[in-house]
Protein backbone atom coordinates (compact mmCIF):
# COMPACT_ATOMS: atom_id res chain seq x y z
CA UNK A 1 0.00 0.00 0.00
CA UNK A 2 2.87 2.05 0.93
CA UNK A 3 4.42 2.01 -2.82
CA UNK A 4 1.19 2.14 -4.27
CA UNK A 5 0.67 5.90 -2.15
CA UNK A 6 3.85 6.70 -3.22
CA UNK A 7 3.38 6.05 -7.05
CA UNK A 8 -0.15 6.76 -6.94
CA UNK A 9 0.18 9.41 -10.67
CA UNK A 10 1.01 5.67 -12.21
CA UNK A 11 -1.98 3.90 -10.28
CA UNK A 12 -4.44 6.84 -12.09
CA UNK A 13 -2.58 6.39 -15.52
CA UNK A 14 -3.96 3.30 -15.63
CA UNK A 15 -7.27 4.11 -13.79
CA UNK A 16 -8.91 4.76 -17.33
CA UNK A 17 -7.69 1.43 -19.26
CA UNK A 18 -8.57 -1.09 -16.52
CA UNK A 19 -12.24 0.60 -16.46
CA UNK A 20 -12.21 0.26 -19.81
CA UNK A 21 -11.55 -3.40 -19.85
CA UNK A 22 -14.22 -3.90 -16.62
CA UNK A 23 -16.82 -2.05 -18.63
CA UNK A 24 -16.76 -3.44 -22.28
CA UNK A 25 -14.89 -6.59 -21.61
CA UNK A 26 -16.20 -8.51 -18.40
CA UNK A 27 -19.46 -6.84 -17.91
CA UNK A 28 -21.01 -7.81 -20.75
CA UNK A 29 -19.33 -11.73 -20.14
CA UNK A 30 -23.30 -11.28 -17.91
CA UNK A 31 -24.67 -12.02 -21.15
CA UNK A 32 -23.37 -15.19 -21.58
CA UNK A 33 -26.11 -16.34 -19.10
CA UNK A 34 -28.37 -16.59 -22.54
CA UNK A 35 -26.50 -19.75 -23.73
CA UNK A 36 -27.89 -21.77 -20.91
CA UNK A 37 -31.51 -19.94 -21.21
CA UNK A 38 -34.30 -19.75 -23.72
CA UNK A 39 -33.85 -16.01 -23.43
CA UNK A 40 -36.84 -13.81 -24.50
CA UNK A 41 -36.26 -10.01 -24.87
CA UNK A 42 -39.71 -9.44 -22.98
CA UNK A 43 -38.39 -11.52 -20.20
CA UNK A 44 -34.81 -10.50 -19.96
CA UNK A 45 -32.11 -12.56 -19.15
CA UNK A 46 -33.20 -13.27 -15.44
CA UNK A 47 -36.89 -13.92 -16.46
CA UNK A 48 -36.00 -16.35 -19.18
CA UNK A 49 -36.35 -20.32 -18.43
CA UNK A 50 -33.14 -22.27 -17.35
CA UNK A 51 -32.47 -24.70 -20.24
CA UNK A 52 -29.01 -25.94 -19.28
CA UNK A 53 -26.97 -27.44 -22.30
CA UNK A 54 -30.06 -27.92 -24.79
CA UNK A 55 -28.68 -25.32 -26.91
CA UNK A 56 -24.98 -26.77 -26.82
CA UNK A 57 -26.28 -30.29 -27.44
CA UNK A 58 -28.34 -28.93 -30.16
CA UNK A 59 -25.87 -26.98 -31.94
CA UNK A 60 -23.47 -30.98 -31.73
CA UNK A 61 -26.73 -32.77 -33.21
CA UNK A 62 -26.65 -30.20 -36.04
CA UNK A 63 -26.11 -31.53 -39.84
CA UNK A 64 -23.61 -28.49 -40.00
CA UNK A 65 -21.85 -29.03 -37.11
CA UNK A 66 -19.18 -31.13 -38.88
CA UNK A 67 -19.23 -28.88 -41.74
CA UNK A 68 -18.71 -25.82 -40.15
CA UNK A 69 -15.89 -27.27 -37.94
CA UNK A 70 -14.14 -28.27 -40.82
CA UNK A 71 -14.24 -25.36 -42.56
CA UNK A 72 -13.24 -23.38 -39.79
CA UNK A 73 -10.27 -25.23 -39.01
CA UNK A 74 -9.43 -26.51 -42.83
CA UNK A 75 -9.37 -22.14 -43.34
CA UNK A 76 -7.43 -21.65 -40.16
CA UNK A 77 -4.86 -24.46 -40.09
CA UNK A 78 -4.02 -23.66 -43.94
CA UNK A 79 -3.69 -19.83 -43.26
CA UNK A 80 -1.35 -20.35 -40.09
CA UNK A 81 0.53 -22.81 -42.14
CA UNK A 82 1.01 -20.70 -45.24
CA UNK A 83 0.78 -17.44 -43.19
CA UNK A 84 3.05 -17.47 -40.20
CA UNK A 85 6.22 -18.41 -42.01
CA UNK A 86 6.10 -15.89 -45.25
CA UNK A 87 6.32 -12.59 -42.71
CA UNK A 88 9.46 -14.08 -41.14
CA UNK A 89 10.80 -15.08 -44.34
CA UNK A 90 9.97 -11.62 -45.61
CA UNK A 91 11.72 -9.86 -42.45
CA UNK A 92 15.10 -11.63 -43.29
CA UNK A 93 15.40 -10.83 -46.28
CA UNK A 94 14.40 -7.57 -46.29
CA UNK A 95 16.86 -6.83 -43.32
CA UNK A 96 19.51 -7.90 -45.50
CA UNK A 97 19.05 -5.04 -48.28
CA UNK A 98 21.29 -2.76 -48.06
CA UNK A 99 20.35 0.22 -50.66
CA UNK A 100 17.90 2.20 -48.32
CA UNK A 101 15.74 3.77 -50.82
CA UNK A 102 15.77 1.01 -52.64
CA UNK A 103 14.53 -1.14 -49.09
CA UNK A 104 12.11 1.91 -48.23
CA UNK A 105 10.48 1.13 -52.04
CA UNK A 106 9.97 -2.32 -51.18
CA UNK A 107 8.30 -2.22 -47.88
CA UNK A 108 5.71 0.54 -49.20
CA UNK A 109 5.02 -1.47 -51.82
CA UNK A 110 4.52 -4.81 -49.44
CA UNK A 111 2.49 -2.56 -46.91
CA UNK A 112 0.28 -1.08 -49.15
CA UNK A 113 -2.50 -3.82 -49.70
CA UNK A 114 -2.57 -4.00 -45.45
CA UNK A 115 -4.22 -0.44 -46.09
CA UNK A 116 -7.29 -1.90 -48.61
CA UNK A 117 -10.35 -2.44 -46.87
CA UNK A 118 -12.07 -6.07 -46.77
CA UNK A 119 -15.13 -5.00 -48.96
CA UNK A 120 -12.47 -3.54 -51.32
CA UNK A 121 -10.52 -6.46 -51.77
CA UNK A 122 -13.88 -9.02 -52.00
CA UNK A 123 -14.65 -6.28 -55.12
CA UNK A 124 -11.61 -6.66 -56.57
CA UNK A 125 -11.89 -10.51 -56.60
CA UNK A 126 -15.52 -10.34 -57.78
CA UNK A 127 -14.31 -7.99 -60.52
CA UNK A 128 -10.98 -9.61 -61.58
CA UNK A 129 -12.16 -13.05 -60.84
CA UNK A 130 -15.80 -13.08 -62.14
CA UNK A 131 -16.74 -14.81 -66.04
CA UNK A 132 -16.47 -12.20 -68.28
CA UNK A 133 -13.15 -10.47 -65.99
CA UNK A 134 -9.68 -10.09 -66.63
CA UNK A 135 -8.49 -13.60 -65.30
CA UNK A 136 -10.60 -15.61 -67.05
CA UNK A 137 -9.98 -13.61 -70.53
CA UNK A 138 -6.51 -13.96 -70.42
CA UNK A 139 -7.58 -17.79 -70.00
CA UNK A 140 -9.68 -17.71 -72.68
CA UNK A 141 -7.14 -15.94 -74.65
CA UNK A 142 -4.91 -18.67 -74.38
CA UNK A 143 -7.13 -21.65 -75.10
CA UNK A 144 -8.08 -22.29 -71.59
CA UNK A 145 -11.87 -22.45 -70.11
CA UNK A 146 -13.49 -20.10 -68.16
CA UNK A 147 -14.05 -20.65 -64.30
CA UNK A 148 -16.30 -19.34 -62.09
CA UNK A 149 -14.19 -18.79 -59.17
CA UNK A 150 -16.48 -16.84 -56.72
CA UNK A 151 -18.64 -19.95 -57.17
CA UNK A 152 -17.04 -23.15 -57.06
CA UNK A 153 -16.62 -24.08 -53.65
CA UNK A 154 -13.25 -25.50 -54.35
CA UNK A 155 -11.78 -22.22 -54.79
CA UNK A 156 -13.24 -20.55 -52.39
CA UNK A 157 -10.35 -21.54 -49.79
CA UNK A 158 -7.40 -21.19 -52.12
CA UNK A 159 -8.44 -17.84 -52.96
CA UNK A 160 -9.71 -16.42 -49.58
CA UNK A 161 -6.13 -17.81 -48.06
CA UNK A 162 -4.00 -16.37 -51.04
CA UNK A 163 -5.71 -12.86 -51.05
CA UNK A 164 -5.56 -12.77 -47.07
CA UNK A 165 -1.43 -13.94 -47.54
CA UNK A 166 -1.35 -10.92 -50.14
CA UNK A 167 -2.90 -8.39 -48.03
CA UNK A 168 -1.45 -9.09 -44.85
CA UNK A 169 2.17 -10.43 -45.08
CA UNK A 170 4.00 -7.21 -45.65
CA UNK A 171 2.71 -5.40 -42.67
CA UNK A 172 3.03 -8.40 -40.55
CA UNK A 173 6.82 -8.48 -40.92
CA UNK A 174 7.09 -4.90 -39.37
CA UNK A 175 7.59 -6.52 -36.20
CA UNK A 176 9.81 -8.78 -37.09
CA UNK A 177 11.62 -5.94 -38.55
CA UNK A 178 11.63 -3.90 -35.03
CA UNK A 179 13.13 -7.42 -33.62
CA UNK A 180 15.60 -7.38 -36.00
CA UNK A 181 16.92 -3.95 -35.43
CA UNK A 182 17.76 -4.73 -31.98
CA UNK A 183 20.35 -7.23 -33.13
CA UNK A 184 23.83 -5.29 -31.99
CA UNK A 185 25.66 -4.57 -35.36
CA UNK A 186 28.92 -5.87 -33.87
CA UNK A 187 27.27 -9.71 -33.66
CA UNK A 188 27.29 -9.54 -36.83
CA UNK A 189 31.07 -8.02 -37.25
CA UNK A 190 32.19 -10.97 -35.06
CA UNK A 191 30.61 -13.19 -36.78
CA UNK A 192 32.17 -11.77 -40.09
CA UNK A 193 35.70 -12.06 -38.83
CA UNK A 194 35.48 -15.47 -37.79
CA UNK A 195 34.47 -16.28 -41.31
CA UNK A 196 30.37 -17.17 -41.49
CA UNK A 197 28.82 -16.54 -44.13
CA UNK A 198 25.30 -14.50 -44.77
CA UNK A 199 23.37 -17.41 -44.73
CA UNK A 200 25.21 -18.51 -41.37
CA UNK A 201 25.01 -15.01 -39.80
CA UNK A 202 21.11 -15.08 -40.67
CA UNK A 203 20.82 -18.65 -39.07
CA UNK A 204 22.63 -18.38 -36.09
CA UNK A 205 22.70 -14.26 -35.60
CA UNK A 206 18.74 -13.35 -37.04
CA UNK A 207 16.80 -15.89 -36.54
CA UNK A 208 17.79 -16.73 -32.82
CA UNK A 209 17.22 -12.51 -32.11
CA UNK A 210 13.19 -12.87 -33.50
CA UNK A 211 12.82 -16.72 -32.01
CA UNK A 212 10.82 -14.75 -28.69
CA UNK A 213 8.57 -13.03 -30.84
CA UNK A 214 7.75 -15.56 -33.36
CA UNK A 215 7.20 -18.06 -30.64
CA UNK A 216 4.08 -15.00 -28.78
CA UNK A 217 2.74 -14.44 -32.17
CA UNK A 218 2.60 -17.79 -32.99
CA UNK A 219 1.00 -19.08 -29.45
CA UNK A 220 -1.41 -16.11 -30.08
CA UNK A 221 -1.96 -16.90 -33.62
CA UNK A 222 -2.91 -20.65 -32.25
CA UNK A 223 -5.28 -19.25 -29.62
CA UNK A 224 -7.61 -17.83 -31.97
CA UNK A 225 -7.22 -20.46 -34.82
CA UNK A 226 -11.44 -20.62 -34.30
CA UNK A 227 -11.60 -17.07 -35.25
CA UNK A 228 -11.59 -16.88 -39.01
CA UNK A 229 -12.15 -13.43 -40.26
CA UNK A 230 -15.83 -12.92 -40.44
CA UNK A 231 -16.21 -9.46 -42.87
CA UNK A 232 -14.15 -11.41 -45.76
CA UNK A 233 -15.50 -14.83 -45.29
CA UNK A 234 -19.19 -13.17 -45.43
CA UNK A 235 -18.47 -10.79 -48.39
CA UNK A 236 -17.26 -13.74 -50.55
CA UNK A 237 -19.97 -16.20 -49.88
CA UNK A 238 -22.44 -16.49 -52.39
CA UNK A 239 -24.93 -19.36 -52.68
CA UNK A 240 -23.31 -22.36 -54.62
CA UNK A 241 -20.12 -21.93 -52.82
CA UNK A 242 -21.89 -22.00 -49.28
CA UNK A 243 -20.88 -25.51 -48.31
CA UNK A 244 -17.00 -24.02 -48.34
CA UNK A 245 -17.64 -20.94 -47.26
CA UNK A 246 -20.25 -21.16 -43.83
CA UNK A 247 -18.12 -21.08 -40.50
CA UNK A 248 -18.80 -20.45 -37.06
CA UNK A 249 -18.31 -16.59 -36.92
CA UNK A 250 -20.85 -16.38 -40.28
CA UNK A 251 -23.17 -19.04 -39.23
CA UNK A 252 -23.18 -17.07 -35.68
CA UNK A 253 -24.08 -13.83 -37.36
CA UNK A 254 -27.37 -15.54 -39.28
CA UNK A 255 -28.72 -17.77 -36.98
CA UNK A 256 -28.35 -14.62 -34.29
CA UNK A 257 -29.27 -11.79 -36.28
CA UNK A 258 -31.13 -13.03 -38.88
CA UNK A 259 -32.85 -16.11 -37.53
CA UNK A 260 -33.38 -14.07 -34.51
CA UNK A 261 -31.82 -16.94 -32.24
CA UNK A 262 -30.26 -15.47 -29.73
CA UNK A 263 -29.79 -18.35 -27.22
CA UNK A 264 -28.34 -20.96 -29.91
CA UNK A 265 -26.01 -18.31 -31.50
CA UNK A 266 -24.88 -17.03 -27.67
CA UNK A 267 -23.96 -21.03 -27.03
CA UNK A 268 -22.28 -21.61 -30.50
CA UNK A 269 -20.19 -18.20 -29.68
CA UNK A 270 -19.12 -19.67 -26.98
CA UNK A 271 -18.36 -22.86 -27.71
CA UNK A 272 -16.06 -20.85 -30.05
CA UNK A 273 -14.63 -19.04 -27.02
CA UNK A 274 -14.09 -22.17 -25.02
CA UNK A 275 -12.42 -24.16 -27.86
CA UNK A 276 -10.06 -21.03 -28.21
CA UNK A 277 -9.38 -20.67 -24.95
CA UNK A 278 -8.43 -24.23 -24.64
CA UNK A 279 -5.91 -24.19 -27.37
CA UNK A 280 -4.24 -20.99 -26.50
CA UNK A 281 -3.29 -22.97 -23.09
CA UNK A 282 -2.39 -25.92 -24.53
CA UNK A 283 0.01 -24.16 -27.21
CA UNK A 284 1.27 -21.61 -24.50
CA UNK A 285 2.40 -24.59 -22.15
CA UNK A 286 4.14 -26.81 -25.04
CA UNK A 287 5.99 -23.81 -26.20
CA UNK A 288 7.61 -22.62 -22.41
CA UNK A 289 8.70 -26.35 -22.63
CA UNK A 290 10.03 -26.36 -26.13
CA UNK A 291 11.75 -22.46 -26.29
CA UNK A 292 11.07 -20.78 -22.59
CA UNK A 293 9.12 -17.90 -23.98
CA UNK A 294 5.47 -17.94 -23.38
CA UNK A 295 3.02 -15.36 -22.31
CA UNK A 296 2.55 -15.83 -18.90
CA UNK A 297 4.22 -18.18 -16.72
Amino acid sequence: MRKMALNYQLYLLLLPVVAYYVLFHYVPMYGVLIAFKDFSATKGILGSPWVGLEHFQRFFESYHFWTIIRNTLGLSLVSLIVGFPLPIILALLLNQLVFKRYKKFIQTVLYAPHFISVVVLVGMLFVFLSQKGAVNSLSTSMGGERINFMSDPAWFKPLYILSGVWQETGFACIIYLAALSGVNPETHEAAIMDGASKRQRIWNVDIPAILPTAVILLILACGSIMNVGFEKAFLMQTPLNQPSAEIISTYVYKVGLQQADYSFSAAVGLFNSVVNLILLVLVNSFAKRLSGSGLWA
